[in-house]
């Protein structure tokens, strides 16, 4: 068992184990474990237990892991807004920014300002970037997790296969994951919010429409990075002979009938003077007729869609996060309809359809929980302890 196999049994338990705790749940040798805690205390991965100092007489060898080893940076880009933090090693905000920003006005623009705002969370941390083990960004997009690069966005102009991580590899001397905002999303909200729900679909239905999966407890990517992409599953309306045309080029998208920018479309071609997804929310909240309207048709086909992703994928938890995810009960309502009358009856016995509890945060949070896994991965915690061994 190798030491970030070990450091993993730390993570989860917030009063520490002691040597003989880790000789038990392993099955090694009381010198194997000796070497290996050896190496994770030196490299400043884990550290004596609050008590330890004041045990009297040879202290037991208690240890918690060390969140403050270093800390991470991630910043939630989303279509008109971009919220950056500075977290800790156990997924924990310190310090965080938000600002309206424009994706479609490029990737120079935008990641110009997630690294003024990285620049300026740390020093009011009082950090520097040496302190920074791990870097994560998430976009309104398809992204090819591998090479975190944007592959053919709908909304993302000028962003396909630019090299976000090289923008920042320069400055920063650690890993840089870059995901799909309802990725990071879905799996904020799993881990932290329902963590023994190992299958759970997150549907974000904001300026577009976007869907995470969680399965098994792990995103699901699929064989390219595209998986759960919904909004741009195409459907037949009744009364509508001729589609609107979606921003993926394709027409009749669920996206083009039920994303924010749809209901801007249509509450304009109704004679309502909006002009953002908060006013087209503002008009649904007021009970204006024409957007409950339009929202409530958004509802019934949003609930056709993931009633057949429920049919495929029988997740026990839908959390739905957005802009349009705060109009009350009129977008609930509608869903619920639909996903219960369409969906197998298996699938729905237990199913929760919810709204997100971390929106607007679960980017940022997904994010710090899915660099914490890749940081405490065993490769990672080894270059550590070699690093410090050096």
């Amino acid at each position: 068992m190798s030491s970030g196999e070990i450091l993993s049994l730390f993570r989860d338990v917030a009063d520490g184990l002691t040597k003989a705790d880790v000789v038990r749940r392993t099955g090694l040798s009381r010198t194997t474990v000796n070497q290996r805690l050896d190496g994770l205390l030196a490299a400043g991965l884990l550290i004596p237990g609050p008590g330890e100092a004041r045990t009297r007489g040879r202290p037991a060898g208690q240890f918690v892991v060390n969140r403050d080893r270093g800390v991470l940076l991630v910043a939630d880009i989303g279509a008109t807004r971009l919220r950056a933090a500075v977290c800790d090693l156990g997924g924990r905000v310190r310090l965080e920014r938000e600002t309206r920003a424009d994706v479609t006005a490029g990737p120079e623009t935008i990641l110009t300002i997630v690294e003024k705002l990285f620049t300026e969370i740390l020093h009011d941390a009082k950090l520097s970037p040496d302190a920074v083990l791990g870097i994560g960004l998430d976009v309104p997009g398809p992204v090819d997790f591998a090479t975190g690069r944007v592959v053919s966005p709908p909304i993302m102009t000028g962003w396909h296969r630019y090299d976000i991580p090289g923008w920042f590899s320069s400055q920063y001397d650690c890993p840089i994951l870059v995901d799909k905002d309802v990725n990071a999303m879905a799996y904020g909200e799993q881990r932290l919010r329902y963590p023994d729900v190992p299958h759970l679909l997150m549907v974000k239905i904001g300026t577009g429409v976007g869907t995470g999966l969680i399965a098994g407890g792990h995103v699901h990517r699929g064989a390219d990075g595209a998986a759960g992409d919904v909004g741009h599953i195409q459907v037949t309306v009744d009364g509508v002979d001729d589609p609107p045309i979606c921003r993926c080029g394709n027409a009749g998208c669920v996206e083009a009938y039920a994303g924010g920018w749809a209901q801007v479309r249509d509450l304009r071609a109704e004679g309502r003077e909006v002009s953002t997804v908060d006013d087209a929310v503002r008009l649904i909240r007021a009970g204006d007729p024409v957007a409950l309207r339009l929202a409530r048709r958004a509802a019934r086909i949003l609930g056709g869609a993931i009633a057949d992703t429920v049919n495929m994928f029988n997740p026990r938890v839908i959390a739905i996060c957005g802009q349009l995810a705060h109009t009350d009960e009129q977008l609930f309502a509608g869903i619920r309809e639909i996903v219960y009358r369409r969906s197998l009856p298996l699938a729905t016995r237990n199913l929760q359809i919810v709204r997100s509890d971390l929106d607007p945060r679960a980017g940022v949070l997904g994010l710090a929980q899915l660099l914490v896994d890749d940081i405490y991965s065993p490769e990672r915690v080894q270059a550590l302890i070699d690093r410090a061994a050096a």
